[in-house]
């Protein structure tokens, strides 16, 4: 959960008044925050915000403007969001970069004397909404620039990596965008971000004086705001439009806080956007939503009169239009998390406070208990751990290589029913395991050096693509074993296999079969009620080779969901 350093003082600045620890402390569940420590000696404070769907609280000016329009019973006023604007400052944004960091946002703040503590918090804040909201600025990244230094318009495109120099923040000499990444230690940390382009983005303005090199670092000459500095050009680029504008929206509902004129700025694209080619921000991203009272009811157990829902909702900083039992609600610009009604519901639990609400007990009595497959892979387990086998645990999330590649499949395989995540943050968790034989594998990799012979198990859940389940997929409880020592071998572990299936009470059979990931001739099928179950076999020397495993090692899977209901 983001966590943030503020100052005291700079907060009380923010909400208009002083306020005590113990009052801040009771308005911090409007933020779902609480702090984390104070020293009352320097004013600072730690706050957790446990809220990863509003990126706009993740600040000082966030949490301070949250408890202003509480305490207001109104939204706070942001006029540069609407109406008819024209923009002086124009960015123009090159066809190459379609394909490479595509979109581009900005505004211009006026009037705002940068000191010390402002400096520090659009620091901070600059840091939390790239690290974690722009996934450590692959979706999004910031920079701040000095106004003056910058003749309009500024153009957004690409270079090839020697093609020019500029001095980067942080050092005295003028460097290639190839060099920042060799030798700057930010060009270094982000690299990853452009390793598969063979141009890089660059910001420079009208007289061709270099703004920054998104996403890795800004120029020393224009993108060093030091305190003293006092108008801003303000820009995000990304890979998420949606993103990019919300961050903007952001950051200038943040400046003007402060007291800075926000500006608009116009940005041409050459490629058509889901905004259209020509789109000025700041703007408002977020749709209307329209609910009934009925959805208060159902979800919190009470029944909420019309007026109560309006000014409850008017106090987080909605606009709210009531119509008979339907309500048409709005988030101000710097949100865009309304994804269901349930979202309206839980923000008017929260300004109304959760304490407010009658308790009511259960009225009914039941005792919770096993399911019928838990207690059949607990016996499983136990049966296991009986012919002295050792149960490992292991993440239900790991990647295409280990479940395919590793396994000597061919490299197009999804071996039939891999489930991939979307929008994945590393791509070591790209996918959910659909065996267990690759998580004991790299248990095994990782046990060279434990006395031989090593002999383990694990029981748990996978999950396969199914067209026919709700969402696609389905979770399957399986059970694997793994032996592993100079001489392991099928013979081996299928007098395990034979005895754990007496232990259960179970009658199989074994079948020739063929498979990439076993030796030919040393894999079996495991079928029990007629129905294929698993496999057994002494894993191919490439496998073993993949893992950087140097003993032989014999295994077998099976779906205990069909073993447990096979007589």
């Amino acid at each position: 959960m983001p966590t943030i350093q503020i100052k005291m003082k700079d907060l009380e600045n923010l909400l208009g008044r002083s306020i005590t620890i113990s009052e801040l402390a009771d308005r911090l569940p409007l933020v779902k925050g609480e702090i984390k420590g104070y020293d009352e000696t320097t004013g600072e404070m730690k706050l957790e915000l446990n809220d990863t769907n509003r990126p706009d609280l993740w600040c000082v000016e966030g949490v301070a403007r949250q408890i202003k329009t509480h305490r207001l019973k109104r939204a706070v006023p942001y006029p540069f969001y609407h109406g008819k604007r024209k923009s002086a400052a124009v960015v123009d944004v090159t066809p190459s970069l379609k394909t490479i960091r595509p979109y581009i946002g900005a505004c211009i703040a006026r009037g705002l004397t940068i000191d010390d503590e402002t400096l520090v918090q659009l620091i901070q804040t600059q840091e939390k909404l790239s690290e974690s909201f722009g996934r450590k600025r692959q979706l999004v990244s910031i920079g701040l620039y000095r106004l003056a230094k910058i003749a309009f318009p500024v153009v957004y495109k690409t270079v090839r990596p020697d093609e020019t120099r500029f001095v980067p923040l942080g050092f005295e000499s003028s460097m290639t965008p190839a060099e920042i990444l060799k030798k700057h230690p930010k060009g270094i940390a982000y690299a990853g971000i452009l390793s598969k382009t063979a141009e890089y983005p660059l910001l420079a303005d009208r007289e061709n004086k270099v703004l920054s090199f998104p996403p890795i670092i800004n120029s020393r000459e224009v993108g060093e705001v030091q305190a003293g500095d006092r108008d801003l050009f303000v820009e995000v680029t990304g890979t998420d439009l949606r993103m990019v504008i919300l961050t903007v929206n952001i950051l200038a509902a943040n400046l003007a806080d402060r007291g800075a004129e926000i500006e608009p700025v116009e940005v041409h694209y050459p490629y058509a956007t889901d905004f259209g080619r020509k789109i000025t921000m700041p703007m408002v991203l977020a749709k209307p939503m329209t609910l009934d009272l009925d959805h208060f009811t159902t979800a919190l157990g009470e029944a909420i009169a019309m007026p109560k829902a309006v000014s409850v909702l008017k106090a987080y900083g909605y606009d709210v239009k009531a119509r008979g039992r339907n309500l048409t609600v709005s988030v101000p610009a710097y949100r865009d998390d309304l994804l269901h009604p349930v979202d309206v519901v839980e923000d008017f639990a929260i300004s109304r406070g959760y304490g407010s609400f009658e308790p009511e007990m259960p009225s009914e009595f039941t005792v919770g208990g096993l399911s019928s497959i838990e207690q059949f892979s607990d016996r499983a387990r136990e049966s296991m751990i009986g012919m002295g086998f050792q149960e490992v645990i292991s993440n239900i999330l790991t990647h295409h290589e280990e479940s395919v590649v590793r396994m000597n499949l061919p490299a197009s395989s999804d071996n039939g029913d891999l489930v991939t995540v979307e929008n994945v943050m590393s791509q070591t968790y790209s996918a959910l395991r659909n065996g267990i034989i690759p998580s004991l594998l790299r248990v095994e990799a990782a046990s060279s050096k434990s006395f031989y012979p090593h002999r383990i198990f694990e029981a748990g859940d996978t999950a396969v693509t199914d067209a026919k389940a709700p969402e696609g997929t389905r979770t399957v409880l399986k059970l694997a074993a793994l032996i592993a020592h100079p001489a392991a071998n099928f013979s081996e572990l299928h007098s395990c296999l034979d005895l754990w299936m007496y232990y259960m009470s179970k009658t199989y059979q074994l079948e020739p079969a063929a498979h990439p990931s076993f030796i030919e001739g040393r894999v079996g099928l495991i079928r029990v009620g007629g129905r294929d179950l698993g496999l057994i076999g002494e894993l191919h020397p490439q496998v073993l080779q993949n893992w950087q495993i140097a003993m032989p090692c014999a295994v077998f899977e099976l779906t205990l969901d069909l073993l447990s209901e096979s007589r």
